[in-house]
């Protein structure tokens, strides 16, 4: 095993986040500055588990690639991956499974960011006591089947990581001992 502990790989699933924020939340393409702030997730991610975290955002490229995008990823210290492959195929998904089943053999942390179901069996694989593993999602939107992964720590996008600039109109659960009436009454 690969000895990388005190870092936490951060796998970003852009196409997921993006289509859940469009299509779910706003109900629209999102607006510049409606989109994550991908610099504070690091933070975030650093922050809550005490290391250095190293982003890896995957992107598909089918298309072409989205370079002032890129670019301003890079400026953030973020690996871009942009791949490519046929229409049918899901390249995104397929190349984070393949990086979660890659660090199967490191000893590093891992925080997944994505809502898909896909990748339960790969990220499962990677909790073994040893290492911490956690995914950041809207909590209302994440598959279900991650909240029967035993050690797996999950965290809400918006909520926990802070990366939007504004609030995003949605609807949560709030637990009785967050809830604040001032907040409702204006």
């Amino acid at each position: 095993m690969t000895d990388d502990r005190g870092v936490t790989w951060v796998l970003v699933d852009g196409e997921n986040i993006d289509a859940t924020l469009g299509t779910a939340i706003l109900g629209r393409r999102p607006q510049p500055d409606e989109r994550p702030r991908w610099d504070r997730l690091r933070t975030f991610v650093e922050r809550t588990w005490g290391q250095p975290a190293r982003g890896v955002f995957f992107l598909n490229a089918s298309t072409g690639i989205p370079m002032a995008f890129v670019q301003a990823l890079k400026a953030m210290d973020y690996i871009v991956v942009p791949l490519s492959g046929d229409a049918d195929e899901k390249v995104v998904d397929i190349a984070i499974q393949r990086t979660l089943r890659a660090l199967t053999t490191r000893s590093a942390d891992v925080m997944l960011v994505s809502h898909d179901g896909d990748f339960l069996d790969d990220l499962g694989a990677l909790i073994d006591g040893r290492r911490r593993v956690g995914v950041v999602a809207f909590s209302e939107f994440r598959n279900a089947g991650f909240s029967t992964l035993p050690g797996l720590e999950r965290f809400d996008l918006e909520y926990d990581a802070g990366v939007f600039d504004a609030p995003l109109p949605r609807i949560r659960v709030i637990p009785i001992d967050e809830f604040d009436p001032n907040s409702f009454l204006g």
